[in-house]
């Protein structure tokens, strides 16, 4: 339960080991790809995989309910813009001590390039996770040819 709460701050002794239990503080944590906020918005983290016909791209949209989604192509940019409105947290008989989870509005841009075939954009939203197939363009998937050898 100390964790929850972040230490008054303390003093330190002087000395050589004054504040050596700090030097380690965090060090064995896994990597983390917070969304970075960028002026009023935040930018969710995201994957994205090239297969030889399609690209699949993976965004975090935590909380984010499906209606409050906007994903546009315009000019070979794609946006994703979403919304999530801070709910006002009653605490009863007590106080809240911790409040990490982020509200506001996200919004992420992606340019597609030349090589996608834009109306055939799939998009797929559960559990928080938005999911897109992006198919490439004809002219520029990989075609084999057959060579016979005399």
């Amino acid at each position: 339960m100390s964790n929850l709460v972040r230490q008054a701050d303390r003093v330190v002794p002087w000395g050589t080991f004054g504040n050596f239990d700090d030097f380690f503080d965090g060090f064995l944590r896994g990597h983390r790809t917070p969304e970075v906020v960028t002026g009023q918005a935040m930018r969710p983290a995201v994957d994205i995989c090239e297969t030889d016909n399609e690209y699949q791209v993976a965004v975090d949209l935590p909380g984010i309910k499906k209606d409050d989604l906007d994903i546009v192509i315009q000019d070979g940019v794609l946006t994703i813009n979403a919304e999530t409105l801070e709910k006002s947290q009653e605490v009863e008989s007590g106080r809240l001590i911790r409040q990490e989870r982020r509200f506001g509005k996200y919004i992420r841009s992606l340019r597609l390039g030349a090589d996608v075939d834009e109306d055939s954009v799939h998009a797929e939203y559960r559990d928080g996770i938005l999911n897109l197939t992006i198919p490439k363009a004809e002219e520029v998937k990989p075609k084999r040819v057959q060579v016979e050898i005399n």
